[in-house]
């Protein structure tokens, strides 16, 4: 979970937490089960403020289905920060790799995640491997995306067809509260095998759902501990 402004506590039953702000990024792996909370501060909640973040679910290939879970915390100054050759845009590999630039989350299968920033008027267009799907969610402003130049704004997620780039274009004119555009730009290697889910669960077979269902409700996923410190590199 990426936090693009304000600030979110995360807890786990596996040990795993601590306080993400501005530009931080959460990337927790559930695996064999675990119980997690995501808040912001009480004092955050007491006072008021602004909190805008993304939370975003990846499944695990079935053979990853019961390892182990972890949890790692990416510090925005510790993701691989790029800009475009005429400085129209910052990208921040946040997992995977664009074009040779290794971004710090480990994943389980194929996946690339970016946040870039596009200022107005400024176009990208990124290598994408051909072996992976594309997507483009709009955290923030208004543009378009393809050489078609698809018109794409707040909270809309564009899906790319085939090809081995991804395009994206800022429109010269954003509202006044947004002076760029924010866009997430994602895909990874399709796993393409049986899913069944149901609430948080997310397993292959409905057999394995029910017995994800049974370990809940008998207490075997632990539970999540009151107070978790975390030192200030994370873990």
């Amino acid at each position: 979970m990426p936090a693009i402004d304000g600030v979110f506590d995360h807890h786990d039953s596996n040990g795993g937490g601590g306080t993400i702000t501005n530009g931080d990024t959460q990337w927790m792996t559930a695996g064999s089960g675990l119980l997690h909370i995501e808040a912001p501060p009480e004092s955050l909640v007491v006072s008021g403020g602004l909190f805008h973040g993304l939370q975003l679910w990846v499944n695990l290939p079935a053979k990853d289905k019961m390892m182990a879970p972890r949890y790692q915390d990416i510090r925005g100054g510790n993701v691989q920060l790029l800009t475009t050759p005429d400085g129209g845009a910052l990208l921040r590999v946040i997992a995977g790799e664009l074009d040779g630039h290794q971004g710090p989350g480990i994943t389980h299968t194929p996946i690339t995640m970016i946040h870039a920033t596009v200022a107005p008027g400024a176009e990208i267009t990124l290598p994408w491997r051909e072996d992976f799907n594309g997507l483009a969610y709009v955290l923030a402003g208004r543009g378009s995306v393809g050489a078609e130049r698809r018109p794409i704004h707040l909270g809309q997620t564009a899906v790319f067809g085939a090809g081995s780039s991804l395009t994206v274009r800022a429109d010269e004119k954003q509202d006044s509260h947004t002076p760029d555009l924010e866009v997430v730009l994602l895909g990874g290697q399709p796993i393409r095998e049986p899913m069944a889910h149901y609430g948080p669960f997310v397993m292959n077979t409905k057999d394995e759902l029910m017995q994800a269902f049974e370990d809940f409700q008998k207490g075997r996923l632990g539970s999540i501990p009151a107070v978790h410190g975390m030192t200030e590199g994370g873990i």
